[in-house]
This record gives structure tokens, sequence and C-alpha cells, in this order.
């Protein structure tokens, strides 16, 4: 018999993470998700059957009083995924640091407040639950950059080091924590995409959200337990090529 899992997502409302929500519904989960888009997250909510918390990330309180609401109704979380995440890609020079703080909030502060959360849930029942995985969204620009983008480039870093770090921590707990590193992922329907976008990826075609959401459902897989501590590049291939400048 399928186990049931309890899932919490966090920025789904499009994109990524209404894959992610997909993916896991359709597999006959109990999903729960926020975004701070109440219209978004709504519509998600009745396409999907997934429980809806309109919040913004950064708020500590909010997202701290949704994962414990979560905690409290469903009695424990088997798995987290922390895939809220925004750009903000702007010239060194024009960036503040309330903004670079803002995009650490959002991208990494809120991963460490879910996990951090969990595990002390965990601790306190007694590390019963045999189960559990926490996967954090990465991007391939961890390891890789454009000019004007330090703070989306430092957030990503910080989750690669966040997600290793919290596996060796989470551990006695019975939680795998890995994180996911997508390349180019085209997630907007205007979004116009040249044959020569596809050829330059080793796999013949730019990123879909399900390539992502698939990945996530392979991670939080039973038999997927001796993976623990990973970051799993998912971008057709692109960062295994070595590219010169044009003659």
């Amino acid at each position: 018999m399928k186990n049931i899992r309890r899932v919490f997502v966090t920025g789904a409302g499009h994109g990524i993470g209404r894959a992610i929500v997909e993916a896991f519904t359709q597999e006959g989960h109990k999903v729960a998700f926020c975004d701070i888009n109440p219209e978004r997250g709504r519509e998600v909510a009745t396409a999907t059957g997934a429980r809806f918390f309109a919040l913004d990330v950064c708020d500590k309180d909010a997202l701290e009083r949704t994962v414990q609401t979560l905690i409290d109704e469903w009695g424990d979380l088997d798995i987290i995924v922390n895939n809220v995440g925004i750009g903000g890609f702007e010239p060194i020079t024009a960036t503040t640091v309330e903004h670079f703080e803002m995009i650490l909030n959002t991208n990494l502060r809120s991963a460490f407040i879910t996990s951090r959360l969990l595990a002390m849930h965990r601790e306190k029942m007694g590390a019963t639950n045999p189960y559990g995985r926490i996967v954090n969204l990465c991007s391939t620009r961890y390891l890789q950059s454009e000019a004007g983008t330090e703070a989306y480039a430092a957030s990503k870093g910080g989750i690669w080091s966040l997600t290793h770090a919290l596996a060796v921590s989470l551990a006695p707990y019975h939680i795998t924590v890995n994180c996911i590193a997508p390349g180019w992922i085209s997630v907007n329907a205007e979004e116009v995409l040249r044959p020569e976008d596809h050829a330059f990826h080793l796999s013949g075609r730019v990123g879909r959200a399900e390539d992502i959401a698939h990945t996530c459902l392979f991670l939080c897989n039973e038999k997927s337990d001796f993976i623990n501590g990973q970051c799993i590049t998912v971008d057709g291939g692109v960062t295994k090529k070595m590219i010169y400048p044009e003659e």
C-alpha cells in the first residue's frame, strides 16, 4: 500500500512550484503550499486540491505560523520543498543593501526557517517518524554567473551550503536533505524560444517545470534514501559544455 505523505511547498503559485504541487497531488499526497500572490495561489489550490496559505516568506512569523499549523493539524510533515525564489537582477552599483537582504531573506532564510521548525518538531516527538525529506531549490547560478546577479547567486550558493549542513544536522531525525539546481527552465507561456535556444542544450530542448517536479518526486521516493546532502543539476547538460567565443 502506498504511503500518503504530508507535503509543504513554498512559492508554488506559478512555474516550478506549481508543477511540484501538481506532481505531488497527482500522486495522491496531502499537499499544502504558500505564495505571496493570492490570486495565483487560489487558482492553483482550486486546480489541484492543495491547501493554500497566502503569505510573504520574508515575514518570519507568518511562515512559522503556517508550518506550525500544518504540524499541529497533520501531526507531522514528511516533505518540505523550499522552492520559493526571486531574481531581482540589477547592476551592483544600483543594488542597495536592503535589496540584497530581501533576496537572501526570500530565497535562503525561508529555507532555514522551515527546516528548523521541522527539526524542532522531530526532536520533540523523539524522532519516531522514520521518513523525512527536504528538497531545496538551488540554481546553476550557484557556480556560474552573469553581471548583476550578486544577490541571487549568493542566495543560491547559500542554499547549496545550507543543504549539506542540514543533511548532517537532520540525519538523527531520519530526514534526508538535497537540492536541485535547475538550468534554463521555461515557465512563462509568453516566452519565445528559438531553435538555437533548444539546440544549445545537450538534451535538445529548453527545460520545463515538470523536469524539476519529476526530480523532486525522485528524491522523495522511499528508495532514494541513500541520496543525501547532494545537489542534482537539471540543466539539459549545459554546464558540461566547453564553450569558447565564436571566431
